[in-house]
């Protein structure tokens, strides 16, 4: 028998890693998340022998050790399939796996039942670290955790993480090789305590301590009796489960309530040591906002000042004022003539226009956009989305919009990303990484893709349509619109994958902590912008060599005939879209100065098109670093193809109908 019961399973892991860390937790606390992070390839599903319930295999990055990603679950006590797998897979050394030590992730907001299970896991005398997750969805609700006594209560490292933004994920890899066995923490009834003592000496010696043994015994697990019967023989296995049948009949509940019971209640201690709760403020007027914020008569008024007020923070001063500001002052101003003149030493052309050409350098268009761009957007994405979510605000907005989101295939969660795509897509789509499934996420980002025009193509767009007849702004922005609503209605039933769950915790209103805001924003823009800028320089590199090999120049060749036949659309136009593709704010700007030139048709055409082509190249980056290479090029093909049609339709029905918007 092989270890998944597929020889073929180990693919792409090294067969010597045999060395494994089980990763473990309640459900919803971020263990799936922590997984992908500590394991960025070579991962492999697999079942247990004797399971159907899938879990993952994966090497952690920086180690020579495996990580094993199990079930979600309540407690290993549970009857549910998906507790026998995290109980089962200690039994792997049976089938050459060695386990070497256990991750536990801890919902930091729900910290009790994750200390009850840490206590649980204890139990099979293994090395293990304390993952405590979310650590800033629990100081937005005003919750504090002593994570040096926590670590000197258990006996364990305990390591604070967001994983979903990857801060705090190194350093939990760090401290796997010092993993520590914890302390014993729980001391069992007089009754209980014989019985594990007897069981105990008929058990060992064993590759898992007798305790864990004989409490799962208890619990009547079927793959520990045979793991004894096959270990101690059939006649072990008869007194020990004899034992157990006198103890549980002597018992009265269940002996996985009463194991429950005993571990919450010692984790209940634990907790009330570490852990403070700031209270709720008791302001009655702050209360009462909070209550109106649900209401659909006051919810949607309130909803649509804070979303103006949202954009104008990310939208005007993040994406306009702060870009422009720092371009100027410090790329333009300084960095970008100082290198530029720097590399005038450099012999070599090529050389020179691959790091500082202004079009295609990778120092212009992949390390000065990334940081003169991207991070002061994400940053002030951050501040303002702490500032929501310290308030109490963002689960009650989600609660107001969550029925006209669903019908998307989408829920509440979602009305984040898709309105600040009207200040900058590409951070829009960073901001998906909140939705639950990826499902959601896949929609999100395609509906982003389609159909949402970011701040410097809108203020182009505002700027023209105000010329023009209302007509054009109601053609424009319909289609827009009205388009989102189709796409995600129809991307919901084709998309596999369940309709999204909405279950939020509603946290009282409290005054925002705003240095708390603004160091949990700037450790979230730095570990993104970590990842993220080796992938802008490298894309920067691609289009440099693109161009230079005469890339773009057939491109611009092979598209001309569909803008020119299909579109209607003048041979600039190519330049147009081309320049769109690498900067939305060239292509915009690029229409502004050719709009003298087109009729009323073209120019709804063209800003149409522009709108639903495929986003900058800092946006089809982000795609494919958030949504994976498969989804990025689905995505982006589809809504390449579908712009192409939309301004093909929309050209000659107007000629068709003889609308000219003049």
């Amino acid at each position: 028998m092989t270890l998944f019961g597929n020889d073929n399973v180990d693919r792409g892991i090294k067969r010597e890693e045999r060395s494994s860390i089980v990763i473990a937790g309640n459900m919803n606390v971020g263990k799936t998340t922590l997984f992908s992070k500590m394991c960025k390839k070579n991962r492999v599903d697999f079942n247990l022998p004797g399971n159907t319930v899938t879990a993952a295999k994966g090497h952690i990055r920086g180690t020579d050790k495996s990580a094993l990603d199990t079930p979600g679950i309540f407690s290993i006590f549970s009857k549910s399939e998906d507790a026998r797998i995290s109980r089962d897979i200690f039994l792997l050394q049976e089938h050459g796996e060695k386990i070497e030590g256990v991750i536990i992730v801890a919902d930091a907001k729900n910290m009790k039942r994750s200390i009850a299970l840490t206590l649980q896991f204890a139990e099979y005398g293994l090395p293990m670290l304390l993952n405590i997750n979310m650590i800033d969805e629990a100081a937005s609700r005003g919750i504090a955790i002593n994570f040096i006594r926590l670590g000197e209560i258990l006996g364990i490292d305990v390591c604070p993480t967001v994983a979903r933004d990857g801060i705090g994920v190194s350093k939990l890899i760090s401290k796997i090789n010092g993993m520590k066995v914890p302390k014993k923490l729980t001391e069992p009834p007089p009754r209980l305590k014989q019985f594990l003592e007897i069981s105990s000496k008929l058990l060992a010696p064993a590759d898992i301590p007798p305790k864990a043994l004989a409490i799962l015994l208890l619990v009547d697990d079927n793959a520990v009796e045979k793991y004894v019967k096959k270990k101690f023989g059939i006649s072990v296995l008869e007194q020990l489960k004899f034992l157990s049948t006198e103890y549980q009949n002597e018992e009265h509940q269940p002996c996985n309530i009463s194991f429950m019971n005993m571990y919450h209640n010692r984790a209940e201690e634990i907790v009330d040591e570490v852990q403070t709760v700031e209270p709720p403020t008791q302001n009655p007027l702050f209360l009462k906002f909070g209550d109106w914020c649900t209401g659909f008569s006051t919810g949607i008024p309130i909803a649509l000042v804070i979303l103006f007020f949202l954009y104008l923070f990310v939208g005007l001063f993040g994406a306009t004022f702060l870009v422009d500001t720092i371009n100027k002052t410090a790329f333009q101003g300084f960095l970008i003539p100082f290198i530029t003149k720097l590399m005038e030493s450099v012999p070599s052309p090529f050389i020179r226009d691959m790091m500082v050409d202004p079009d295609y350098g990778i120092l212009p268009t992949g390390v000065f956009l990334a940081l003169g761009l991207v991070t002061p957007v994400l940053l002030c994405f951050y501040m303002a989305f702490g500032l929501l979510e310290d308030s109490g605000y963002l689960p009650r907005i989600s609660i107001l919009l969550n029925k006209v989101f669903m019908k998307m295939g989408l829920n509440g969660k979602g009305v984040i990303p898709m309105l600040l795509g009207f200040s900058c897509v590409t951070m829009a789509i960073l901001t998906t990484r909140m939705l639950d499934t990826e499902k959601e996420k896949n929609i999100a980002t395609f509906l982003l893709i389609l159909g949402m025009p970011c701040a410097p193509l809108l203020a182009v767009m505002l700027v023209i349509l105000g010329n023009m007849p209302l007509s054009a702004s109601i053609t424009v922005f319909g289609l827009i619109f009205g388009q989102i609503f189709v796409a995600g209605f129809l991307a919901d039933k084709i998309l596999p994958g369940e309709k999204p769950r909405f279950l939020m915790e509603i946290p009282a209103m409290r005054v925002p902590k705003p240095l708390q805001i603004i160091k949990t924003s700037v450790s979230k823009t730095f570990f993104f912008m970590k990842e993220a800028v080796p992938v802008f320089i490298l894309a920067s590199l691609f289009i440099f060599l693109f161009e230079r090999m005469g890339g773009l120049s057939v491109l611009e060749h092979i598209s001309e005939p569909v803008i020119k036949n299909f579109m209607g659309l003048p041979a600039e136009s190519v330049q147009v879209f081309i320049k769109t593709i690498i900067r939305r704010e060239s292509g915009a700007t690029e229409i502004e100065r050719l709009a003298g030139t087109y009729d009323g048709v073209q120019i709804v055409v063209n800003l149409l098109v522009m709108t639903f082509l495929s986003p900058c190249m800092n946006a089809t980056i982000v795609i494919f670093k958030e949504r994976g290479s498969k989804i990025a090029i689905a995505i982006i093909s589809t809504v390449m193809l579908y712009s192409a049609v939309i301004g093909s339709i929309v050209n000659h029905a107007c000629r068709i109908f003889g609308i000219t918007f003049t």
